[in-house]
């Protein structure tokens, strides 16, 4: 058992230095030999715990939505019991944003990862299997939110899902300093007020 542990611990330390790579130099420097040296390590001792350059971006992508799930997770424990959908949404919505250093990380090592997405047969399918799986979950939360009466009903979920994860358009704008955080957070406010705004006949 220490041993699984200690493995797992070393990947991680790797998925963070891939992170801090990618976060720093950029995409062009994404090597197994960039990432052995941030990590601190050997080439050889990376290989030890990634066959490939591929299986070591594909940890760290999982590992990247592992600890973004778990920051949403933190954050609905903060919402009350339980929590209204609007800020289920705005919460998932403004952690896909790089509006922290965590979130930073993970939005760009996401870019990294589409980028490799487009050459790559099979991290393209994993890519595309993660994506889906996300926006699954929000038009259902949509679904959800219509059905207990918080949307109107004639609201299309699958076009309102689609919307709303558009909203992620906004991290290029941010990283390249278009706009600034709280116009990014505006434009989501008001595209949630007006999606969970009734009419009345």
């Amino acid at each position: 058992m220490p041993k699984q542990v200690d493995h797992r611990e070393r990947r991680e330390a790797i998925a963070r230095a891939l992170w801090r790579v990618v976060e720093q130099r950029g995409v062009i420097h994404l090597t197994m030999r960039e990432v052995a040296q941030e990590a601190g390590i050997s080439l050889g001792q990376l290989q030890h715990y990634f066959a490939s350059r591929e299986a070591m971006l594909s940890f760290a992508m999982d590992f990247a939505s592992e600890q973004a799930s778990l920051r949403v997770s933190r954050g609905l424990q903060e919402l009350g019991e339980p929590p209204h959908p609007r800020d289920v949404l705005r919460l998932m919505l403004t952690e896909m944003l790089p509006l922290h250093a965590d979130a930073r990380a993970t939005s760009r090592m996401s870019a990294a990862y589409v980028l490799e997405a487009l050459h790559d047969r099979n991290v393209r399918a994993r890519a595309r299997d993660g994506i889906t799986q996300g926006r699954t979950l929000v038009e259902q939360l949509i679904r959800q939110a219509i059905a207990d009466g918080h949307i109107d009903p004639d609201r299309d979920p699958a076009a309102e899902a689609n919307l709303l994860l558009a909203l992620t358009g906004f991290t290029t704008l941010l990283e390249l300093d278009v706009i600034e955080p709280r116009a990014a957070l505006t434009a989501v406010d008001l595209h949630l007020d007006r999606l969970f705004t009734r009419r009345t006949s």
